[in-house]
């Protein structure tokens, strides 16, 4: 290893530097497993000067840092690339919740405390942390802010970028942006830390973050609605917004495909219908005040949805424990679809109002255009973000449909753009989507993109190969 190398791993502290290969194997690989670099070195600080040391020698001598949190990227930005030459970066060690403030409603965790574990601490406090994903358990916070997370939440209260008061983040000189206070109004000049926001990496590394809680939830209404067509499901999330004052939190849109691989493929799941339809929504309302007849007026919205056309059947959930069976049928999903097979992901977001018409208009021409291929459109309809996957055709291995149909996801794309919408909703671009990003970015995007990482990152040492 050389000298500079062997200087990386000093700065990284005791027990900070892991070369074995087989214990340097799951930092290679990404969480769908479809991409594999190569790096000699893995460094993992216990402290935000360790990570100072350890940027100020890779600017000295020019290599690259690859930072990862939990490794639950769907883009391929927290691994390294094939050709190595890079060092990996984890920021697992930094996992302190270093202040609560109740009163404040906000708190500074480290960039590597799962998100789990910021519910946990928010809960026990008497707030919420309003932002919740299916990898929970091992996504990280310098992740969920590197890559401006969304999740099921976003429609009442926004991404990980609304969550954000103020970073902590070493910058590619090794220079710290010391901006935790978490004021909600300050107007002194350039916003640094939106910057970093969503940069995954490629401008800096996310030390902390000071973050945004909300009144803890007192009330939780929730149901599974079935639909007779997708455009319902947008009559229907109105009328639900109207009649319960805004407490929609989440309204997700399952299409009976995607119920049907549940049903298939995770123990215990059960169909909350007796007849199967084209399509289903899960959604839920939260209240901060005990006893507010919430659930009561999630009866009444469906009910009159249900006359009027809306919806054509719908289950409350009468227990947590109901709740939390309604949501295994969402939240399960990913794993299910994994189960029975590899699939074209598309990670997309149009207009809300487009979406239903989209999804129809694009399934119909995906399915003829490439016979015999199965769409799988679910997700966050209430903020306008799909997941747009597209699976093979039967007996057809997933290799060998990829390389035949190279030219599926620009055409996606390309009905996507001309949507007015965005080919990266909420996991970013990575690698994955880096070379559509450049032909579908809008041009004068992209050259401020490039001339903000020229100036921030004029050694190219952030996360190289990713984004641009």
């Amino acid at each position: 290893m050389s000298a500079a190398l062997e200087a990386m791993a000093a700065a990284a502290g005791p027990g900070g530097a892991i070369r074995d290969p087989a214990l340097l194997a799951p930092y290679l690989t990404d969480w769908r497993g479809r991409k594999t670099g190569r790096a000699d070195l893995l460094l993992r600080p216990a402290s935000v000067a360790a990570v100072q040391a350890i940027v100020r020698l890779a600017a000295e001598h020019r290599i690259g840092l690859v930072p990862q949190g939990g490794n639950t990227s769907l883009c391929g930005a927290s691994v390294p690339e094939p050709e190595g030459g890079t060092v990996i970066l984890s920021l697992q060690r930094l996992n302190a919740i270093r202040r609560i403030d109740p009163a404040d409603d906000s708190l500074i965790a480290e960039a590597g405390v799962t998100l789990q574990a910021v519910h946990d601490v928010a809960t026990a406090a008497g707030r919420s942390f309003p932002l919740s994903l299916a990898a929970k358990g091992s996504a990280t916070v310098g992740g969920l802010v590197s890559t401006n997370a969304g999740g099921v939440q976003v429609l009442r209260w926004g991404t990980m970028r609304a969550q954000v008061l103020g970073l902590e983040a070493v910058l590619p000189d090794g220079a710290m942006l010391d901006q935790l206070s978490g004021l909600r109004k300050d107007n002194t000049g350039y916003d640094i830390k939106q910057l970093l926001i969503g940069a995954e990496g490629t401008l800096g590394i996310v030390t902390a973050a000071s973050l945004r809680l909300a009144p803890k939830p007192e009330t939780v209404a929730t149901a599974f609605v079935a639909l007779p067509d997708a455009e319902a499901a947008l009559a229907l999330l109105g009328r639900l917004r109207r009649i319960t004052g805004g407490a929609v939190d989440s309204f997700e849109l399952i299409p009976r495909l995607g119920l049907d691989l549940v049903l298939r493929h995770i123990p215990g799941a059960r169909d909350p219908f007796a007849a199967a339809h084209p399509w289903y929504v899960l959604v839920e309302a939260t209240s901060s005040r005990a006893n507010d007849p919430l659930a009561g007026t999630l009866e009444e919205g469906l009910g009159e949805a249900i006359a009027g056309g809306e919806a054509v059947d719908a289950v409350v959930a009468a227990s947590e424990a109901q709740r939390a069976t309604l949501w295994a049928l969402r939240e399960e999903l990913p794993e299910a679809e994994r189960r029975d097979g590899a699939a074209l992901k598309h990670d997309i977001a149009v207009p809300v109002t487009r979406m239903p018409r989209f999804l129809v208009e694009a399934t119909r021409r995906i399915e003829a255009d490439w016979p015999g291929t199965s769409v799988l459109a679910f997700g966050h309809l209430g903020d306008g973000n799909v997941h747009f996957n597209v699976r093979p055709p039967a007996g057809v291995a997933f290799a060998d449909f990829a390389a035949a149909a190279a030219d599926l996801t620009p055409a996606v794309n390309d009905m996507v753009v001309a949507a007015g919408g965005s080919i990266s909703a909420e996991h970013g671009i990575g690698t994955l989507k880096r070379g559509e990003l450049a032909r579908l970015g809008d041009p004068g995007k992209l050259a401020a993109m490039r001339a903000i990482k020229a100036a921030l990152d004029p050694l190219g040492i952030m996360n190289p190969g990713k984004v641009l």
